[in-house]
């Protein structure tokens, strides 16, 4: 069929040049009778069409044409809306834990004065002194400390002030030194507490050795 196409539009077009005419992978889409008055034509379906008995066909909720009967959304009426003016006032709270990602002050943005104004950071060997329960104080505290940071970022980048990026950022660097010295502190118990039972199913008690001693 291809061919047959092709050459029939070389022999259509007469003096067109080979660069003219379509590639032959086309040749399928052109194929068409010379005369089309004798083309038979037919519907897309050719069984007769059954009536539609549907009596909410067509109903739409974008073009407002149904629906035709009520429908209850639920068995409950729907809440109205209440004015801030009607609503029951609630007593403020200063002790409440979302000030801890403020200043003492309260201020949604800190001054490089407070960020500047910090200690160092904890050594290992202090930390090695700690107990768990300081530990995991101390921790909580610098993750606070530091979601304090983030927030006084947001609202700096915010308002595009301009000033204390620096002062920010190093006492983030402070606090994640402090952090990361509680982490090695946690992890030198965690290996020490690991050879402790390698020695115990080994057989070895430490009560045995006073009992040699003496």
């Amino acid at each position: 069929m291809q061919r047959q196409s092709v050459l029939r539009l070389v022999r259509q077009a007469g003096a067109l040049s080979a660069a003219e005419l379509p590639p032959a992978y086309l040749a399928p889409s052109l194929h068409f009778p010379l005369n089309r008055s004798t083309v038979q034509t037919s519907n897309f379906s050719s069984t007769a069409p059954v009536a539609d008995r549907n009596k909410v066909r067509g109903v739409s909720a974008i073009h407002r044409t149904g629906p035709r009967y009520t429908l209850g959304a639920s068995k409950y009426p729907l809440p109205k809306p209440v004015s801030p003016e009607d609503m029951k006032k609630r007593k403020a709270t200063p002790k409440h834990g979302l000030w801890a990602f403020f200043p003492k002050d309260r201020t949604a943005l800190s001054t490089p004065e407070y960020d500047s104004a910090h200690g160092r950071s904890w050594s290992i060997q202090e930390l090695r002194e700690k107990s768990w329960e300081d530990l995991h104080s101390l921790w909580w505290v610098c993750l606070k400390e530091r979601n304090r940071i983030a927030t006084s970022n947001l609202e700096r980048s915010r308002l595009k002030a301009g000033y204390g990026e620096w002062e920010a950022q190093k006492r983030t660097s402070t606090i994640r030194v402090t952090q990361k010295a509680i982490k090695h502190v946690l992890r030198e118990r965690w290996y020490a507490w690991e050879d402790a039972q390698k020695l115990y199913k080994q057989g070895y008690r430490p009560q045995n050795d006073d009992v040699e001693e003496a």
